[in-house]
């Protein structure tokens, strides 16, 4: 098998966590493709002993890196009050331990094989970006969810976070409607609705009248995760985990900072 048939069902996930790391598509691709690139010209190798995925990640943390990513933001962002300007301070490798745990499901020991670390340094660089996502406002967020069990799940977690549930929609109609009456501070939404309507025409409606972050929580990632249009920077795949919801919940919110703050108000 070649190299890019081994690596391809591991790149939309890793695009995932490039956007999400840096706040940026065009960005998180870019640090892909730069970590693909050192590969096919031999300038990396994927260490043999570590699962194809785990050393993919590996090679992006050596891209990452080596491009300057571990130095101290500017004095504009380190100064700043905003929810984007805190992300940035925290610290590099504790965002991504943070991510690559909570979001992609790495445990800690492999999470260590990508950063160079141990489980329980790991476990700390964890415990740093957690207590700086923990510590932003809570928020409004609607919830745009068709299955009962799952939407009750979801609205304790959000409930657990300190935010708000100002609406639990089950269509494209309810969704719309939510948002006459309530504007959100975040929305949750799954892709395929009750009625056959879409959780993505649905978003589509919203951000034609809001900037609002958006979490979709899917059993299908492949209808986002195309390359066509511009892609959802947070996407959590179903069955879910918790902690991956309460991430993904915390890093949207960080950098969406003037929707954070209207919705504080």
């Amino acid at each position: 098998m070649g190299l890019l048939e081994r690596l391809a069902p591991h790149l939309p996930y890793m695009r995932r966590y490039a956007r999400a790391l840096t706040g940026d598509q065009a960005a998180g691709d870019a640090y892909v493709r730069a970590a693909l690139e050192a590969l096919a010209a031999g300038e990396a190798s994927l260490p043999p002993h570590l699962t194809p995925r785990v050393a993919l990640y590996q090679v992006f943390q050596m891209i990452w890196g080596g491009t300057g990513a571990r130095l101290e933001p500017p004095a504009d962002v380190a100064d700043g009050d905003d929810p984007s300007h805190r992300l940035m301070r925290i610290a590099p490798r504790s965002r991504q331990a943070f991510l690559l745990t909570a979001l992609e499901g790495f445990n800690p020991a492999e999470a260590g094989h990508i950063l160079g670390a141990t489980p329980l340094e790991v476990e700390a660089l964890i415990s740093e970006a957690q207590a700086e996502i923990d510590a932003e406002l809570a928020t409004q967020v609607l919830i745009i969810e068709d299955e009962p069990v799952i939407a009750a799940d979801i609205e304790a977690l959000v409930r657990e976070l300190g935010h708000t549930v100002v609406d639990v929609a089950a269509t494209r109609r309810e969704a719309v409607d939510a948002v006459a009456h309530a504007t959100p501070g975040l929305v949750l939404a799954d892709i395929q609705l009750a009625d056959g309507s879409s959780g993505i025409d649905a978003v589509k409606n919203i951000l034609g009248r809001y900037d609002v972050p958006v979490i979709f929580i899917t059993a299908f990632p492949e209808r986002l995760l195309t390359g066509e249009r511009p892609e959802p920077t947070f996407l959590i795949t179903k069955p879910f985990q918790p902690e991956t919801v309460k991430a993904a919940i915390g890093q949207a919110l960080f950098f969406h900072p003037a929707k954070v703050k209207a919705a504080a108000a």
